[in-house]
């Protein structure tokens, strides 16, 4: 009958109205990258997405006229010199002279010297004395080891260096010390120096703990990395001068191993994971960059609308009038230049 047909035409179309919704969730999803979103490069498929053509600056590629080169500038004053005469005259062949010099054309040539261990003998005397006879010895040096032949401050601080810093592997470190400096250390000293290195730098670790806790504006992230065959989640906190790594779980439990959210009363940049919801002391803000990447995902999933665009230029704006206000010592923003980027920003 008519009605049973509309019926089953209302059930289809109501069929392609949920399908298309979840056709366009599922491309949403699929068209999510680390550009667009909380997700981090590593999880980008092959397929890159298509760049936006630059904003047209009006200038031309490469350094602009007047702008100062970046070539080496010579020094003052060098540290060796070697002077390089001619053979002989070009004239008659007659043998030449430094007191012959009638001037000199300059070139300078920066390099390192070859790196390579010296060993120093540390020899503790014991010395007797002439009026009572008691013999008294000397002690070692702080920095030399118990054992009859150890490597000394400045290889150690080599290792920890390059493990710490530049991320090398623990073999590569080693064979890496080798090549340059003919030090054979073997694997086994290269990561113990990890644990000496990290008693060492104990008292500093407090210091920078309570800074962070007591400044104005702390940065909070969370990464995921893989340990041997075990998932972890490196945390840290951080403002532009000092930062704090640690390992934990991905959770509060994990964020607070680091010992400074649990006591924080400041502002927290974050990507508005939830678990950083659970420190209701402290005043929260989401990190710019997130909100640039779901901007452009607002942008994307809504062509038509110009709100994205308009906030996203306003947030670069009144970042880039920050940055200008910091450079002239000001503590804010000028409000008449603040203003007209605020009003952008609430009714985008």
């Amino acid at each position: 009958t008519i009605e049973a047909q509309r019926e089953t035409i209302a059930k289809l179309e109501a069929t392609v109205e949920r399908l298309t919704a979840r056709v366009a969730e599922l491309e949403r999803r699929q068209n999510r990258n680390s550009g667009n979103s909380s997700l981090p490069p590593s999880s980008d498929a092959f397929v890159r997405p298509e760049k936006q053509p630059p904003v047209k600056s009006g200038r031309t590629r490469g350094r602009q006229p007047g702008a100062p080169g970046n070539g080496l500038a010579m020094a003052e004053v060098p540290d060796e010199v070697e002077d390089h005469l001619p053979a002989a005259c070009g004239g008659c062949g007659k043998q030449l002279s430094a007191t012959d010099s009638v001037g000199y054309s300059r070139r300078q040539v920066r390099d390192i010297p070859l790196v390579t261990v010296t060993v120093t003998e540390h020899r503790a005397h014991r010395c007797r004395c002439g009026g009572c006879g008691a013999v008294t010895g000397a002690d070692m040096p702080g920095q030399v080891a118990g054992a009859p032949s150890s490597y000394g401050p400045n290889l150690r601080a080599l290792a920890a260096y390059l493990l710490v810093f530049q991320h090398v592997p623990v073999e590569r470190c080693a064979q890496l010390i080798a090549d340059v400096t003919g030090a054979r250390v073997s694997p086994g000293w290269v990561s113990a120096i990890l644990a000496e290195a990290a008693t060492l730098v104990a008292g500093s670790i407090k210091v920078i703990r309570a800074l962070l806790t007591l400044t104005h504006v702390l940065h909070v992230d969370e990464t995921t990395t893989r340990i041997g065959a075990a998932r972890r989640w490196p945390h840290v906190a951080c403002t532009t001068t000092l930062t704090l790594l640690g390992l934990g779980e991905r959770s509060r439990q994990g964020a607070n191993s680091l010992g400074i959210l649990p006591e924080f009363r400041g502002v927290l940049v974050h990507d508005s994971l939830s678990l950083y919801n659970g420190y209701p002391h402290a005043r929260h803000q989401l990190c710019g960059a997130h909100l640039v990447r779901e901007l452009t995902a607002a942008a994307e999933d809504h062509p038509g609308q110009r709100w994205p665009a308009q906030i996203r230029w306003a947030l670069a704006e009144l970042n880039e009038q920050a940055v200008k206000a910091r450079e002239k010592g000001l503590a804010e923003i000028p409000p008449e230049r603040a203003r007209i980027y605020l009003e952008s920003f609430h009714h985008g």
